[in-house]
């Protein structure tokens, strides 16, 4: 059904010839209206088979298209504001681009999105899923049996969920071992291990960290925030180390287990010291500030740098830093920021706070795929609690640190723009 209805609303766009020369502008400076689910109508052009040009650091990292009715219907119902441009118009901003630091990347295919979440996750739990869905962006779910069964490989962009892949569940211990839901998530990620023939929970979340680091080794992309960026590296960096003590695995971890770990296998983090301490809500010091012991932060004055990439020969970074502002306000999570010294000189700092040691955004390859890493937890919840409210993107539509996240979904379709020589 879903195939014939695509079949129908391709035919319905090329039988319309688009307007000789003319084109569509989809602004993404100060002037658009709805910044996010402008991501969300690009997703649903190229679903429907028709190209869209970005252009990169032009008016905030523009979209441009042929100019078809369907898609004038679609950006005046999602309420994205857009112009019309004529054909001399067209010739004077690729003019524009090719004289700047601008470019010109070519989308083509929508990826494919799928989500790491348990089931019983509600939606305000992963500030990216909220964003799929405001953005009216289509997306699956998988969770540990799906990923070890090999499903991911039917996917092209995979986000993982706020998660602890250390088996240590957040390591909340000390403040909710007693609460419903921590003993609902113990019972549900040690019945998961069981099904599946772990003895631990631990040993089952290594298993599932390696099959994604396949899946971007083969190809894939790999976006994550919070704690699913460090947990998911030193679950890869403790294979063959016990960390987690009886209270989370019922035996006591290795004594001096930091000395154990292997960075070798690590994405994007080297040489960091475990908090092995398991009442102390911390993983490690790759998280800056640390969460047990934070800085004192005032939200009216905590705000991250975007780095400016050459858009011409760093096109990657550069689409992922697209935005209409280059300082966004900062915000706080289980993983707030991450501590310079420790990320891999291999990997591409994108965002960091102004004169202090912590960085928030990076992205690095691997293999032939890519990763990329998003410190905090919510960009519009400057402190999310446990059994905070959901955030109303409603009101938040051109969030600049909710852009960040949305970049991430339409870079797997850009093919770099032939140059004229």
């Amino acid at each position: 059904m879903k195939h014939k209805f695509l079949i129908i609303i391709l035919f319905i766009l090329t039988s319309h010839s688009a307007l000789f020369g003319q084109k569509i502008l989809i602004n993404m400076d100060l002037k658009q209206t709805d910044h996010l689910k402008a991501y969300g109508v690009a997703y649903w052009i190229l679903e429907q088979g028709v190209n869209v040009e970005w252009l990169l650091n032009y008016r905030g990292g523009s979209f441009m298209i042929d100019n078809y009715p369907e898609i004038l219907q679609i950006l005046r119902l999602r309420g994205v504001s857009f112009e019309t441009v004529a054909a001399a118009q067209v010739t004077h901003i690729y003019a524009e681009i090719e004289s700047g630091n601008m470019d010109v990347v070519l989308l083509e295919k929508a990826p494919k999105i799928v989500v790491y979440t348990p089931q019983n996750k509600q939606v305000w739990d992963d500030a990216v899923t909220m964003a799929l869905n405001y953005a009216e962006v289509p997306y699956e779910k998988v969770w540990d049996e799906e990923v070890l069964r090999g499903d991911l490989e039917d996917y092209d962009w995979l986000h993982l969920h706020h998660e602890d892949f250390t088996g240590q569940y957040g390591k909340f211990y000390a403040s909710y071992n007693n609460a419903a839901w921590y003993k609902e998530q113990v019972a549900m990620n040690e019945a998961m291990a069981a099904k599946l023939g772990f003895v631990k929970v631990s040993q089952l979340k290594l298993a599932v960290v390696k099959k994604i680091k396949a899946f971007v080794h083969a190809g894939g992309f790999v976006f994550a925030m919070c704690s699913a960026t460090d947990s998911f590296d030193i679950a890869l960096a403790a294979e063959g180390v016990d960390i987690a003590e009886a209270i989370y695995d019922g035996d006591p971890a290795q004594r001096n287990a930091t000395a154990h770990l292997n960075f070798h296998q690590t994405l994007a983090f080297e040489k960091f010291h475990l908090i092995e301490n398991p009442l102390i809500y911390e993983y490690s010091d790759i998280d800056v500030p640390s969460t047990h012991n934070p800085r004192p932060r005032d939200p009216r004055s905590d705000f991250f740098d975007l780095f400016v990439f050459s858009a011409k020969y760093d096109p990657v970074p550069t689409m992922l830093t697209q935005n209409h502002v280059s300082v966004i306000k900062g915000f706080m999570g289980q993983t707030t920021a991450f501590k310079k010294d420790v990320i891999k000189r291999s990997v591409t700092i994108m965002a960091e706070k102004s004169g202090s040691d912590e960085v928030k955004y990076i992205h690095g390859n691997i293999g032939k795929g890519t990763f990329t890493f998003y410190a905090g937890h919510d960009p519009e919840d400057y402190q999310h609690l446990v059994n905070d409210p959901p955030t109303q993107l409603e009101l938040h539509k051109n969030s600049p640190g909710y852009r960040l996240i949305l970049n991430n979904i339409l870079f797997p379709a850009a093919k770099k723009k032939k140059r004229k020589t």
